[in-house]
């Protein structure tokens, strides 16, 4: 098992400790003074954001899937044409810089629908104030990608007549984010540690199956592997696989395959986890499965994404990689 000091000599800038606090941060955003913003008439939201922002736009399109509300999340230059009166358009860059969501909040702000931006300060800020937009300043927390706590939960104060999450379910999720903490943060490094457990037996190219409802976290893990531990991933949707990527587990190859799992998956998507046990037990192909915890679609991907977050720190040190630089993500912005 990996040690606290093996932890501090290749996480040089700490972002285990910002991990650790991961529900404390949550907790202080949702309680935080943010003002919201009752925004009438709405059919349509666009979430505008690029990789850890993306991730946000898909956390709440999820939610927002479960209600009449219609969802768009682009990660990208343009807007879609639907866009109308009854659309707001939410634009999310921790930054405040990051070129294709100032594009796509440059378009909005010219078409007749509501607009809002969150950012750490940056271009957006800047825009916002000048064009009389909404927006609203969000600290980044050691990285974007680190910072996801205290935006999601900012976001939900500030948009909670749009995205309908009661009080209580947000409160069942930051208790269960703090239970998570107790088993998976750098003061358990021990085989009961689940993430941990994760990043020792991850070896290959890891294969991430996941059900429609959680496509958020499979997103985010694939980035967060990428990002952390510097590694390739591949993403496929349980449903879609079998009608396709099954067939590539006939040759032999360094993939290693991870199910992510709702407690509460549609019947249709069970007898498919199933199916894939089935496939992979009887062809001798050792796979993980990833089960999230009950509870409300708050907590099942929060929680989701804390452990496979924490699981791609510690790939990272197994990996002897320091997970906080991004130095090719540096070297594309400023080709850009």
């Amino acid at each position: 098992m990996i040690e606290l000091s093996t932890i501090k000599k290749h996480d040089l800038d700490n972002m285990h400790n910002v991990y650790d606090r991961w529900p404390q941060i949550a907790k202080e955003a949702f309680e935080s003074e943010i003002e919201p913003v009752d925004f009438k008439d709405i059919d349509h939201v666009v979430f505008s954001g690029m990789g850890g922002s993306g991730t946000i736009g898909d956390l709440f399109a999820s939610i927002l899937s479960k209600t009449d509300i219609h969802t768009t999340v682009v990660k990208g230059y343009e807007l879609p044409k639907t866009v109308d009166d009854n659309t707001l358009v939410v634009t999310t860059s921790v930054s405040g810089n990051t070129v294709e969501t100032l594009a796509t909040l440059e378009s909005a702000s010219k078409k007749n629908c509501k607009v809002i931006g969150f950012s750490s300060d940056g271009t957006m800020e800047s825009f916002c104030t000048q064009n009389n937009i909404e927006h609203r300043r969000i600290s980044k927390i050691h990285s974007p990608r680190a910072s996801f706590p205290i935006y999601v939960y900012s976001i939900l104060k500030t948009l909670n007549s749009i995205i309908p999450i009661d009080k209580q379910e947000i409160v069942q999720s930051l208790d269960k984010l703090e239970n998570l903490s107790q088993k998976i943060s750098s003061t358990n490094l021990s085989e009961t540690n689940p993430s941990l457990d994760l990043a020792e037996w991850l070896n290959g190219t890891p294969v991430i199956y996941y059900p429609w409802g959680l496509h958020a976290t499979a997103i985010r893990f694939k980035n967060s592997l990428q990002e952390n531990a510097k590694t390739h991933v591949i993403i496929e949707d349980i449903i879609e696989t079998g009608h396709n990527g099954i067939v590539s587990w006939e040759r032999p190859s360094d993939m290693v395959p991870i199910m992510i799992e709702g407690t509460d998956d549609h019947p249709k998507t069970k007898e498919r986890w199933e199916i894939l046990r089935q496939y992979f037990d009887e062809n001798q192909i050792e796979y993980k499965e990833i089960l999230s915890v009950d509870g409300g679609i708050l907590s099942k991907i929060l929680c989701l994404i804390y452990l496979l977050d924490y699981a791609t720190i510690f790939h990272a040190i197994r990996l002897k990689i320091d997970p906080s630089p991004v130095k090719s993500i540096d070297f594309f912005k400023k080709k850009l």
